[in-house]
């Protein structure tokens, strides 16, 4: 009895002893270095083998981008090229064997080339005219040519060339005399659609048949217009538009009537869609609140196709071989860097193809972001992308930075970002705002900030800051904005005309004068200069003026918080000039200011080593002067990156 009393008292005392705490993410996570981090594997396409055992990739394992082929059984990955300069990406196998389309540019200039590797590891220029810019549009039907644009015969328009795969010579199938942007080509070769812009939003839609020449105008009103596909039979083009509704829809145009009809509306933009090819399904895209949503539909059915399921992740992109019985599809998140899949339609069996995570991080460490919305100073809802870092706590403030995407009409969506995360896992907070002007919320939305620009999108930034200000995790008296292209000019526009409001500034590519940039962008694109012109300004009216105003360079007196900026030499969008000035005019301030600039970089950098270098340099920078930790400061003055 006395030993059943004492297990008793035992057991008793035992069931009353708390269960051990589970350690929180905080308590147990790792931080990273930036060479971790840049570890990530970024790939992209998926084109498949003539008899399905492979798929064609891109990856930048190697420190640029190069070609890989992956089995589609799953396996390694085997290296096509090994290119240790300029990034390679793939295009496509050829049809009915394994030579391969590949285009290359040279480090970031844009001037694009398409180039063919031969099944003998030969290589060849197949749009070699000097200076000239070759984008490829698709293979022919009957497989026995691909179409591509190149601006060779006027540098400011592209034609659509046919390029015979027997004696790879280009034929000249229309000449763009009049600037029309280019859609797609019929199956059957007999039209070509072409899209003129009127604005950043707007756009007229037109069909151009190849035998008689005649060019018919599609939309009856003014609206945003697009190309989508041809239906598989070639009686009926799918386009989208938007007239009057917010958010652009499907239409169906009978080539022979010129009736239309309305096949699809969502609450979101839908973007686009395409058959595959025998025309059994239809793809269908939809810019789903920032991140893309896949309808997949059996023609003969018209039942929509149940799409593979992973826990925790968005399908954000599909692709099916030619047969029909294979899809590959690409898998992720805010918080996990995008995988390659292979599901077999027949069996439903999905199997992963890539592993692109480093295995030096725990993915239980990634941050994933949540969707917010805020309202700006005149009551306009502002949706953004909010990024807490796991660290972050009423207890623990931490500082944070206003991220602002590139555009103007560009969005910031639910993808997964190794410079984002590494600025969280080192205790940054990240706010990227979907300014008034951002595409994917409405028309009216994306007009807003038309000549406007740097005063209300302006204010909604700020009005972000404001948002996480009132964040009980958030240091409230340290927080700055970061931005890229038109993100960067949002940064220098907020030193400039707010200067009180942000604690620092990183200006990755910024524009800072208008009237230059306006005035010198590439002449590709010629058929969107007069809709720019429309929603910024016409450098060469009365608007330079608003231009000049609206433009930082001119009032860098203003400007007295800490600068980092960088920039790639061989940008065509904004030049180097404009970060070269900009630096200067600040430094005459005595603000401290870090310029970091990439000799083998254009419009955003690609390449491993200057993504460490570049964004190393960032993190510095906020912990000396955002989070202030105490340490060596950054020696002010230019640091140079250059790769022979």
């Amino acid at each position: 009895m006395r030993n059943l009393l004492a297990c008793l008292v035992f057991m008793l005392i035992w069931s009353c002893k708390e269960e051990p705490k589970k350690p929180s993410i905080a308590e147990t996570m790792k931080t990273y270095t930036i060479n971790q981090m840049m570890d990530n594997e970024a790939i992209g396409g998926g084109s498949f083998s003539p008899d399905n055992a492979k798929l064609l990739i891109s990856s930048n394992r190697s420190g640029i981008y190069n070609m890989y082929t992956v089995p589609t059984s799953g396996g390694d990955l085997t290296p096509i090229t090994k290119s240790d300069s300029a990034s390679i990406f793939a295009i496509s196998y050829f049809p009915e064997d394994e030579r391969i389309l590949f285009r290359m540019d040279g480090n970031g200039d844009e001037i694009f080339h398409i180039y063919m590797r031969d099944t003998n590891g030969e290589q060849t220029d197949l749009t070699p005219a000097e200076g000239a810019r070759a984008t490829f549009y698709g293979w022919a039907k009957d497989d026995d040519s691909f179409y591509y644009t190149s601006n060779e015969r006027n540098p400011r328009n592209d034609d659509v060339y046919e390029l015979d795969l027997n004696t790879l010579k280009p034929t000249l199938i229309y000449e763009n005399s009049d600037g029309y942007s280019i859609g797609g080509i019929s199956n059957d070769k007999e039209y070509i659609t072409l899209e003129k812009p009127i604005n950043t939003n707007d756009s007229d839609l037109f069909i151009y048949s190849m035998a008689d020449k005649k060019l018919t105008k599609i939309n009856d009103e003014q609206s945003a217009n697009s190309s989508a596909d041809f239906s598989p039979d070639g009686a009926s083009l799918y386009y989208t538009t938007d007239v009057g509704e917010e958010f652009a829809y499907l239409m169906r145009y009978d080539i022979a009537s010129g009736n239309k009809e309305k096949v699809m509306q969502k609450d979101w933009d839908i973007w686009g869609t395409s058959f595959t090819e025998k025309g059994t399904y239809q793809i269908t895209y939809i810019n789903e609140e920032a991140k893309n949503a896949i309808e997949i539909r059996n023609v003969k059915t018209n039942k929509n196709v149940a799409l593979p399921s992973l826990e925790g992740m968005d399908i954000s992109s599909v692709a099916f071989s030619d047969d029909e019985k294979l899809m590959r599809f690409y898998a992720g998140g805010s918080h996990t860097p995008s995988n390659l899949y292979i599901y077999n339609l027949e069996s439903k069996e999905q199997t992963q193809l890539t592993n692109v995570l480093n295995d030096e991080i725990n993915g239980e460490d990634l941050v994933n972001a949540e969707v917010i919305r805020y309202k700006s100073f005149d009551g306009v809802e502002i949706p953004a992308i909010y990024y807490k870092p796991h660290q972050a706590s009423e207890t623990t403030k931490v500082p944070a930075l206003v991220w602002v995407h590139g555009g103007p009409g560009g969005q910031s969506r639910l993808n997964f970002s190794s410079f984002i995360q590494y600025l969280t896992n080192h205790g940054y907070a990240v706010l990227a705002v979907n300014n008034r002007g951002s595409s994917g919320y409405g028309k009216t939305f994306y007009q807003m900030d038309d000549l406007n620009h740097g005063d209300k999108d302006l204010k909604d930034c700020v009005e972000g800051k404001n948002w996480l200000a009132a964040q009980p995790e958030i240091d409230a008296d340290k927080i700055g904005i970061i931005g890229g292209s038109y993100g960067g000019y949002m940064t220098m526009a907020a030193l400039t005309y707010t200067p009180e409001e942000f604690a620092v500034g990183v200006n990755l590519f910024g524009v800072t004068n208008w009237i230059r940039t306006l005035k010198s962008i590439p002449p590709w694109w010629e058929s969107f200069k007069d809709a720019l012109y429309l929603e910024l300004g016409d450098p060469y009216s009365a608007d330079s003026v608003r231009l000049k105003e609206i433009s930082p360079l001119f009032h860098t007196d203003k400007v007295t918080k800490p600068l980092i900026v960088l920039q790639g030499s061989q940008d065509p969008r904004v030049l180097q000039v404009e970060s070269d000035e900009i630096v200067a005019g600040v430094k005459k301030n005595g603000v401290p200011v870090e310029y970091v600039l990439f000799e083998d970089e254009g419009h955003g950098f690609v390449k491993k080593e200057n993504q460490i270098e570049a964004y190393s340099k960032v993190l510095e920078f906020l912990d000396v002067y955002l989070k202030k930790d105490e340490g060596t400061a950054i020696q002010d003055g230019p640091s140079i990156k250059t790769n022979p």
